[in-house]
């Protein structure tokens, strides 16, 4: 097994994720099999407790681990399926210590960060590096590592500190570093600094760690002295730098790191003659394709079905308690020009989230897209606010609602689901890959998914809409098409009067990938551009990239809006305008 560990040093939010799927995915088109691990250095458990604006939004895995979003690069970049084991946190580790303290494996000794934290880190690599992730037999040939955070930080010295026994565990030449850092450009000086970089390797070789690739960011391309220089200070040969400049979007990076030759200087490091490997040549011409059809149009989100379907979008971010009647009063512009967006939209996208805030803003956009037939797609509490949103307006029940929202409710459409914990938090939802099966051959979702019998997607709720009210929904109009093997708990609502109105329990976004977008979301590109119809009766069989170039004119703009309640999400926010940084999760409109 060889290792590539991806460390980042001077700040946080270079990149480091980006960086390691995308030599992941080089090392993949050399015809090598790889996997990854995350490294967190933080106390959690895992990331699903953790709040979107301080961290991120959470990804979740077939397994129903919920992760930090850097894995859900993994698994588009490289198209593999990983594990709550994949990802590390200092949680994990010192919970696994601690159990086997409790269980005396440690034979009365007294229990220390080193040796006993730094072996089970490597223990756990080592163990979850020779697991599958891309359904064939056999061990990876590749793991590479991202270790989370920033040179120097105190929670992540224990890693640190393994990474180096680590090295020296697997030995010379299955051990290659690859250092992330920034080369910034004083505004006053105009000139590229190479000091902050040479502070970080300074660091990392005082930890124990030499750096055998920099790859460097910066905004503009590196001038040759600058290389120069940081390989004399840096003790890195020219051929071992690598510079990841901003590009126009980050399908780009795998690009760069094939052009300057990233792969050779990594492959050297590998002596992959002991696998008995001979890599060829990256073959990355889907990765041009796509890169250069981003860039023709221009579209900062909906990633892989605007790109496969060939069309350009103008995504509106619409916080959902503007649109509410008090915003009327109290914030009377921001209101107004939440619905101007509103009612500009060809497609309306409620995601999912948790509490009340905004909540009656996300009922009115999906009212206004059921009244005046704009395609609607509802993910999770967006299926919900559906639900509740068609039992007070034309079920005439005032009081619908869902138990999350008003406990009290006359009309519970939404409720805890039986099998939840109220008192529990930490992975007690319903999580990971479930089975819904379609009912019946006519929905507008099953044909998306080529008339499919079921599909497989990932799950994140406590709530569910309420099966005793089905019937009564049912009769005034609104179809629950997907349902589970149990055939009690609803996965996917339509309604059939509408062009394009399509709620899901499971988040599609999970499992989406470039060049095999989800049809949910190629099905709402395609009703945003009145092209669904054409879509619908190209997928008979399983809905493919080739059919958007014959069915879809391209270079049309599409305004589609996303309804988001008021705050602020820390990564997918930025992520999702910037080329290098973008959110894992991502589809978001």
């Amino acid at each position: 097994m060889k290792y590539v560990v991806v460390t980042g040093g001077v700040v946080s939010g270079l990149g480091k994720g980006v960086t390691a799927s995308s030599i992941g995915a080089v090392l993949k088109s050399c015809g090598l099999r790889v996997t990854t691990i995350k490294i967190d250095p933080y106390l959690n458990t895992d990331a699903g407790t953790m709040s979107p604006i301080e961290h991120g939004e959470v990804f979740v895995l077939d397994d129903g681990g919920e992760v930090d979003l850097d894995l859900g690069n993994y698994e588009r970049f490289l198209d593999i399926k990983l594990t709550g084991d994949n990802n590390i946190t200092t949680g994990k580790i010192y919970q696994a210590v601690i159990d086997k303290e409790r269980r005396g494996d440690y034979l009365g000794k007294t229990v220390q960060v080193v040796p006993h934290i730094t072996d089970e880190i490597q223990d756990w690599i080592e163990r979850v590096a020779m697991n599958p992730v891309d359904g064939k037999e056999g061990p990876p040939d590749v793991c590479v590592i991202e270790l989370g955070g920033t040179i120097g930080d105190i929670e992540s010295m224990p890693f640190i500190e393994a990474l180096g026994q680590f090295s020296y565990r697997v030995g010379t030449g299955n051990f290659c570093l690859v250092h992330v850092s920034l080369v910034p450009v004083l505004t006053v000086v105009g000139e590229q600094k190479t000091k902050p970089t040479q502070h970080s390797v300074r660091g990392l070789r005082g930890l124990g760690l030499a750096p055998d690739i920099l790859a460097c960011r910066s905004t503009e391309p590196l001038e040759e002295h600058v290389t120069a220089k940081l390989s004399q200070f840096c003790n890195v040969p020219i051929s071992s730098i690598v510079n990841l400049h901003d590009v126009t979007n980050i399908w780009h990076i795998p690009l760069l790191l094939r052009d300057q030759k990233a792969h050779e200087a990594i492959l050297k490091v590998l002596d992959l003659q002991l696998l008995g490997k001979v890599p060829r040549e990256p073959k990355l011409a889907e990765w041009t394709e796509r890169a250069s059809k981003l860039d023709k149009l221009k579209t900062p989100a909906l990633l892989h079905a605007s790109v496969v379907m060939e069309r350009k979008l103008v995504v509106e971010w619409i916080p959902s308690c503007d649109l509410e009647d008090s915003a009327a009063k109290d914030t009377h512009e921001a209101y107004q020009k939440a619905w101007k967006l509103l009612k500009g939209a060809d497609g309306v996208l409620v995601p999912g989230g948790f509490g009340d805030r905004g909540v009656q803003g996300k009922i009115l956009a999906a009212k206004y897209a059921r009244e005046n037939n704009v395609p609607y797609l509802g993910i999770c509490l967006g299926m919900q606010i559906a639900v509740i949103e068609f039992a007070r307006s034309v079920m005439k029940l005032c009081s619908a609602n869902s138990t999350e929202f008003d406990p009290a409710t006359t009309s519970p459409c939404v409720i805890f689901m039986p099998e939840g914990s109220r008192t529990q938090m930490g992975a007690t939802m319903r999580l990971g890959s479930r089975r819904t099966y379609f009912l019946g051959n006519n929905c507008k979702s099953g044909k998306l998914y080529g008339n499919a019998s079921f599909v497989d997607e990932r799950h994140r709720h406590r709530y569910e809409v309420n099966p005793e009210i089905v019937p009564e929904l049912e009769k005034a109009g609104l179809s629950f098409v997907g349902k589970d093997e149990s055939g009690s708990r609803m996965e996917i609502v339509e309604l059939p009067s509408h062009d394009f109105f399509i709620g899901v329990q499971f988040h599609p976004e999970f499992k989406s990938r470039p060049g095999k977008p989800s049809p949910l979301f190629l099905g709402l590109i395609a009703a945003a551009s009145g092209q669904l119809d054409l879509l619908l009766q190209r997928s008979s069989g399983v809905v493919s990239s080739n059919l958007a170039p014959r069915c879809i004119t391209k270079g049309t703009t599409v305004p589609v809006i996303k309804v988001y309640p008021n705050g602020h999400i820390k990564k997918p926010l930025k992520s999702l305008v910037n080329g290098y940084y973008t959110n894992s999760n991502g589809i978001h409109i």
